[in-house]
């Protein structure tokens, strides 16, 4: 398989985040409290959120740009260069009462110790501005990501959705929560197996699986739905027809930002032309690169290219 992205242009709405983590060793208990003393030794950070979802983009050689808010503090600027680096084009609102969402990880011997987040919800009204920006970005790309974490920065999806749908863009959705009603009308959403059954509720069988997928599909209106199901792979589900694509045998070492590489993955693959199946197809093998990292990081196009052999 040929892969050339870079005549796909994919816009990224969402919540965007720094992820930050310490790494270090422990070999003792706290004299102050039963926990482990980490000697921290090395520090790292990389974009979070739907800003790891832009950056997988721009790794795999599409045009890549980004909406959403963040802080005036040192966080956002940190967030910005990384994004800068990676080339990603960032249309940011900065609030001076908003403080830019942060997730600490703090690890020793490869293990996560414990993540403390940072963050505050972003007032609706602040983030208004953002429904223009999107509607004069739309015209330069084809396909629109919604990244939703949850953490406010979509308060006016409904808005962005019916700009998205009027224009006719492939609109893909990373959805949160248990109401998926602001999606209606998507191209595709991509739940993952917990998320799905949160909606759904559980099943006790593969048929019982698919009545609850091809319903949420009927209900919604969506052309297609992609689930994905840690070590059982993926299933997508579109015309009536239920296709698995198992997953790639590798060691796992951490699922973070997993998600966001199978949803950059199928929008650069969709903008270029693939067929849902040969889009979900290629982002299994993404995903299947990006576990076996430590931390939330991107695919990079000369792996996926490696793991396509």
């Amino acid at each position: 398989m040929n892969l050339d992205f870079s005549k796909s242009s994919v816009l990224v709405a969402g919540d965007v985040m720094l992820d930050r983590y310490w790494f270090g060793d422990t070999t003792r208990i706290s004299p102050e409290a039963p926990v482990p003393v980490v000697h921290v030794s090395r520090v790292s950070a990389t974009a979070g959120g739907a800003a790891n979802v832009a950056v997988n983009i721009s790794n795999l050689g599409a045009k890549s740009g980004l909406i959403s808010v963040v802080g005036a503090d040192e966080a956002g600027r940190e967030l910005k260069a990384i994004l800068d680096e990676a080339r990603v084009n960032c249309h940011f609102l900065e609030a001076n009462d908003f403080p830019t969402v942060v997730k600490l990880r703090l690890l020793a011997r490869g293990q996560q110790v414990v993540r403390a987040d940072f963050e505050e919800r972003p007032e609706r009204e602040l983030l208004l501005p953002l429904v223009d920006i999107f509607s004069k970005e739309l015209a330069d790309h084809s396909v629109v990501v919604f990244s939703d974490y949850g953490k406010g920065g979509l308060c006016h999806l409904q808005s962005m959705m019916e700009a998205a749908l009027a224009k006719h863009k492939i609109v893909l959705v990373d959805p949160k929560g248990s109401d998926y009603s602001a999606y209606r009308g998507a191209t595709l959403l991509t739940p993952n197996r917990d998320e799905f059954a949160l909606v759904a509720g559980r099943w006790s069988s593969d048929s019982e699986f698919e009545r609850k997928a091809f319903k949420l599909c009927d209900e919604l209106e969506l052309r297609a739905l992609l689930i994905t199901r840690s070590e059982e792979g993926m299933s997508l589900f579109s015309n009536g027809r239920h296709l698995h694509i198992k997953a790639e045998a590798r060691e796992v070492y951490d699922v973070s930002g997993a998600g966001d590489t199978v949803i950059a993955t199928l929008a650069a693959a969709l903008s270029d032309g693939y067929s849902l199946e040969d889009a979900a197809f290629v982002a299994n093998r993404a995903a299947g690169v990006v576990v076996g990292k430590v931390g939330t990081a991107p695919i990079a196009l000369d792996e996926l290219k490696r793991a396509l052999v």
